[in-house]
């Protein structure tokens, strides 16, 4: 392949799972300048790991989420602790469907995005992958975990979440 055939074949797929960019950057972002900065480290990282990319080991997706998802964390990381923990408010949630406004603002939809919003970035990005409908194992080859883990995880993540949810419904009735 030729240097101009692999950048043709990079930008093709890019185009075509961009949406999984700009759900990473919208869920790991403070603000829509963070976000466009975010998209364009991971479409950089992207390019600079394309050479490695085995079509034969990964979908494409699965490649894509894991490099993302490692941007994403990596930065989120060097945050301070207060811009780390802070819910994701309305600009949030009109950009996580990859810059799509969200037209339901039901109380229950925000209250479940200010909980994603508050989780650490390894298990945001475990959730994010969970309400994607991937499947342990490729939810453990995108985290680098094992399936064991990310269903103890989720596990853990849903039992917190279900807390909350009920403590919310009982103190708002």
């Amino acid at each position: 392949m030729t240097g101009r055939q692999h950048q043709q074949r990079f930008e093709s797929l890019l185009h075509e799972h961009r949406r999984i960019v700009f759900k990473v950057a919208g869920l790991y972002s403070r603000s829509a300048a963070d976000r466009d900065d975010l998209v364009q480290e991971i479409a950089t990282q992207l390019w600079r790991s394309f050479g490695g990319y085995d079509e034969g080991r990964a979908k494409f997706s699965t490649w894509l989420y894991r490099i993302a998802l490692n941007v994403a964390i990596s930065q989120a990381r060097r945050w301070p602790e207060a811009d780390r923990l802070e819910p994701l408010d309305t600009h949030h949630l009109e950009t996580i469907g990859g810059g799509e406004p969200i037209a339901e603002q039901d109380e229950r939809l925000a209250a479940l995005h200010a909980f994603i919003g508050r989780l650490d970035p390894l298990n945001r990005a475990l959730i994010l992958l969970y309400l994607e409908d991937r499947s342990y194992a490729e939810i453990a080859q995108i985290l680098g975990v094992s399936e064991t883990n990310v269903a103890t995880k989720l596990g853990r993540i849903r039992q917190k979440l279900r807390g909350q949810m009920t403590a919310a419904e009982t103190s708002g009735a």
